[in-house]
């Protein structure tokens, strides 16, 4: 009985490529993709993991000659993320790239390969104290590679700031098989770039990252979360605006949006036990007359949860300035009951949202985010669709590249001239 691979390949009569990809790292590594394996719909035929970097961009170099179109692949939480691609023959898996490269605790930074998860990276650095200050979804199954390439940074963001200003260096394997680098260790320079800005939140449609350097933060020596119970959006909103232009030092600010209950506001403070309580009544003054509510440091899972839960829904990321967070919070309110769909936000003091749309009439959840999105747009905000039920008819994930759409599209033709990346999955059909 012939192999799913053999058989695939007297299908296609396309023998040779995948015969140059064993030869790369061995046959043991190349395997046929199954159901669920599928992007967005569209079936890989084959996935290869290679052992180091040199493999990888080896392997990316002959599926670029071949003409394939070729998906990116750490953890794999993100996947769903984008557009459907309009080719996705090969699946290319950093799974095997998963080792902490060197971690100088002295100067404050970590180099790690692109399929380490996050907690393990998080865990290793904790031996001396420190950590990434990011806290990306699912970090127990999220890689380096992953958060970078969708630049998922968290609620520490705004504290520390977004990965863009963390990371210090990248190493990518471009399609024509070339390994370069930027910061850090250098392998080969890629003149005119900052090449780790550049690929963070490029959904791996340039290069793949192979690895990458970071700086790092001292592991906070207390932790203390608030939850604020507000009257209405308005009152969020006045609590988040008067914490941000205070000079409380905040490692997270967040509000959750939950259909029949008052908006809570949680806000997270890092440092010394007195600190935390000169800091606690600060905020208290800040924000009444709202009430203070138990609360537990799992409220800052409240974006993960948006994805828990059993029923279909679409879920989408929006951005807004943050005064304009309870302006947006009341469109998406009477747009969403307008046509009888439930929704559910976190939305952070940055003006991050995570919006949870859900119906009995997926169209009707359609009809919102078709509606929302020109609206944000014009008031230079956006949504990005990050998921969407089954039954909803097909929308765009990204919306309007704006007038950065040119330049974008002319630095993906230069780095992947072939189109070989990630295929019509980023804005505009990049």
């Amino acid at each position: 009985m012939a192999s799913p691979t053999s058989a695939l390949e007297a299908g296609t009569g396309i023998a040779a490529p995948w015969d140059d990809l064993r030869a790369v790292a061995g046959a043991e590594h190349l395997r046929a993709a199954g159901a669920v394996d599928d992007i967005i719909g569209v079936q890989p035929q084959m996935i290869f993991e290679p052992d180091t970097e040199t493999e990888l961009a080896a392997a990316l170099r002959c599926a670029d000659a071949a003409g394939f179109g070729v998906v990116p692949r750490g953890g794999g939480t993100k996947t769903g993320w984008g557009n459907p691609p309009t080719r996705a023959d090969l699946i290319l898996s950093t799974a095997r790239l998963d080792r902490v490269i060197e971690h100088a605790w002295a100067d404050l930074t970590v180099s790690a390969e692109a399929g380490c998860t996050i907690q393990n990276l998080q865990n290793a650095l904790a031996e001396h104290g420190q950590r990434i200050a990011v806290d990306p979804l699912w970090p127990e199954r999220a890689t380096v590679g992953g958060i970078l390439s969708t630049n998922d940074s968290g609620t520490l963001r705004i504290r520390y700031g977004a990965l863009r200003d963390l990371i210090i260096g990248v190493t990518i394997a471009l399609p024509d098989g070339t390994l370069a680098s930027s910061g850090g260790k250098v392998v080969k320079n890629v003149a005119g770039y900052d090449l780790p800005k550049l690929v963070t939140g490029a959904l791996g449609t340039l290069g793949i990252i192979t690895r990458a350097i970071f700086r790092l933060h001292p592991l906070p020596r207390n932790v203390r979360s608030f939850t604020l119970s507000a009257r209405d959006l308005d009152d969020a909103s006045r609590i988040v605006l008067a914490v941000q232009d205070s000079r409380l030092a905040h490692t997270g600010l967040q509000t959750r949006y939950t259909p029949g209950a008052a908006p809570a506001v949680d806000v997270r403070f890092e440092g010394t036990a007195a600190g935390l309580a000169a800091q606690a009544g600060t905020l208290r003054k800040l924000a009444a007359p709202a009430t203070e509510a138990a609360t537990t440091d799992a409220v800052w899972q409240a974006r993960q949860e948006l994805w828990c839960q059993a029923e279909p829904a679409a879920i989408a990321k929006f951005s807004v300035l943050p005064a304009s967070i309870a302006e947006t919070c009341r469109s998406i309110r009477n747009l969403a009951d307008s046509l009888s769909v439930r929704w559910s936000a976190v939305v952070q003091g940055t003006g991050l949202g995570w919006l949870r749309l859900e119906a009995s009439s997926p169209p009707s959840i359609h009809q919102v985010l078709q509606a929302l999105r020109p609206e944000l747009e014009r008031a230079g905000g956006s949504l990005v669709v990050l998921h969407r039920p089954a039954p909803m008819p097909a929308i765009d994930a990204w919306g309007s590249g704006g007038d950065a759409f040119p330049v974008m599209l002319s630095v993906k033709r230069q780095f992947d001239p072939r189109g070989t990346l990630n295929p019509g999955r980023y804005v505009g059909g990049i």
